[in-house]
């Protein structure tokens, strides 16, 4: 790997659509221009400018797939819960070790001197201020997941470890109510804390280093370059970012279904519309009509005033859910429930000889898989957001900001539902669906229909925000690493984020979605294992900041 010192950005030349590095950097001399290998042409007044190997594979097997499963609806709906089953319980161990990996990775580069690199170079300067950056760092990576999860999976497991069942997590507390709770909340927090944002982290400054400081484009393929040289300008980097692309869509069409489900169940709550599949087609519809035009105004106009809308949202419910819940248990909840958390850890963690093997496989494997098949998505996403951080200051607030939130939203709106059910004696939301938990938590607080709305709005901006970020970065990968690519592109990919949610609704609900994130989260994470040493070896050739 041939580098050379660049002590002035002014000195060197941007690649299209990446700015040079400011201050000391050590750029790759590599005689590849980005978009050397990409189709440029203007067709019907048209403009694309697309990777002819990663756009062409990629756009066409995905086309297939939707073609396909919306054809033979009832053939593809087994073929999708066989995928999960066997892959949660044969290979689940390699998606807990996986994650160990990244989470440990991260908290070293925090302790170590490589983390006074700074990202864009030794002078560079943060392109959005802390406000905005963490609005866009916790839209992009959690957003519809809390709404759909929040209530739903700490019930869940508060049942499952009361009841003793095989799906309760480390063997549950049977007929122990505050034991439960206990162990419930540790093991939402395992879901939604550390291990998530480790995985984020790790892809995302590997593709900030290698973009910003490295000269290279922002593609999943850059962060080979360590290992495979100029190796991946062939096809071992075409199918990197291939398999990027195919898990990005699936990833972010596991939160779009889920979305979807859940709106619809919210405006049949509120508004007696019927809850059914046209519903939800109807919704996807709209709604990637509406994340099209946010799309088109780009990162500064539309994403981070849709992220600063739904942070502002999503903070009023918050708050209000504290204020007219049990708002003394949930303020010493939250610290009880990062104790729990800190506790259980490393047994939930241990990737071997697991006696609740039926938790690890329902619940873990499929959330680890759903947070890899989402790195390339949110890590780039928080890649081109990040640029003038340093190294450390990147993976604190990338861990930390959005876990502790995480843990505040869970112990609000789970601690306040488990307290509906233990103290207040309240059945309502224990009996609800998982996709109504929600909206019937919120049915026994003052104001329930304002809230429910409000509950619906958060989660349809969500979506639009998973989208549009989802598009921008596909977009990104498709165009040979060009951040700057035509307008149209990013359409075309929102239109088959839509299209391949309503496939996989249509072909079998929520077990397909959660098929689709597990069958390209596993050879993903075989790809980011390897990636830890292209950042680590990338991060070492850096100057250090003061």
């Amino acid at each position: 790997m041939a580098n050379k010192e660049t002590p002035e950005a002014s000195e060197q030349s941007a690649s299209e659509g990446i700015p040079a590095p400011e201050g000391a950097a050590n750029l790759i001399d590599t005689d590849y221009v980005i978009g050397q290998d990409n189709i440029a042409t203007s067709r019907f007044g048209v403009p694309v400018d697309l990777h002819s190997v990663v756009f062409t594979v990629s756009s066409l097997v995905i086309l297939l797939f939707v073609v396909i499963t919306l054809a033979l609806q009832d053939q593809v709906a087994p073929v999708f819960t066989g995928t999960f089953d066997y892959l949660t319980g044969n290979l689940s161990w390699v998606f807990l070790l996986g994650g160990n990996v990244f989470v440990l990775v991260a908290l070293g580069l925090v302790l170590s001197p490589l983390g006074k690199v700074r990202i864009g170079g030794a002078k560079a300067t943060p392109d959005f201020s802390y406000a905005g950056w963490f609005a866009m760092l916790f839209a992009a990576g959690m957003g519809i997941g809390l709404m759909f999860y929040g209530v739903g999976e700490p019930l869940s497991h508060f049942g499952t470890a009361m009841s003793g069942s095989d799906a309760a997590p480390l063997g549950g507390a049977e007929g122990n109510a505050e034991a439960s709770a206990t162990l419930a909340m540790a093991s939402t927090i395992y879901h939604w804390g550390l291990h998530p944002w480790g995985a984020y982290a790790i892809v995302g400054l590997s593709l900030a280093i290698f973009a910003f400081n490295k000269g290279l484009p922002l593609t999943m393929r850059s962060i080979f370059y360590p290992i495979l040289g100029e190796r991946i300008w062939g096809w071992p980097g075409h199918i990197i970012d291939t398999l990027a692309v195919f898990a990005t869509l699936f990833g972010l069409a596991t939160s779009l279904g889920l979305g979807a489900t859940q709106a619809s169940t919210g405006l049949n709550y509120l508004f007696d519309i019927p809850n059914t599949d046209t519903t939800m087609v109807v919704l996807i519809l709209g709604i990637t009509a509406v994340a099209l035009g946010s799309v088109m105004a780009g990162v500064d106009k539309g994403v981070q005033r849709l992220s600063q809308l739904n942070m502002a949202l999503a903070f009023l419910l918050l708050v209000f859910v504290i204020a007219v819940g049990p708002t003394l248990a949930i303020a010493t909840g939250f610290f009880s429930n990062l104790g729990a958390y800190a506790k259980n850890l490393p047994a939930l963690a241990n990737p071997f000889g697991r006696e609740d093997s039926a938790f690890v496989q329902s619940w873990t494997a499929f959330y680890w898989a759903w947070w890899i098949s989402w790195s390339p998505f949110v890590g780039m996403f928080i890649a081109r957001v990040s640029r003038g951080r340093s190294v450390r200051e990147f993976l604190i607030a990338v861990l930390l900001v959005p876990m502790l939130v995480s843990v505040l939203w869970m112990t609000a709106f789970g601690g306040t539902a488990i307290d509906q059910i233990v103290t207040q004696g309240i059945s309502t939301v224990q009996d609800a669906e998982l996709d109504l938990q929600l909206f019937a938590m919120l049915g026994e607080l003052p104001l329930s229909a304002i809230t429910s709305f409000v509950g619906i709005v958060l989660v349809i901006v969500f979506f639009v925000t998973s989208s549009d970020s989802g598009s921008l970065v596909i977009d990104s990968i498709t165009a040979g690493g060009k951040v700057d690519a035509p307008k149209p592109q990013r359409m075309f990919w929102a239109i088959i984020e839509g299209g391949i949610a309503i496939a996989l609704l249509l072909g079998g609900g929520l077990s397909a979605l959660q098929a689709a994130s597990v069958s390209t989260g596993l050879p993903f994470t075989v790809v980011l294992l390897f990636g830890c040493y292209g950042l680590i070896k990338a991060l070492m050739s850096e100057p250090r900041t003061v």
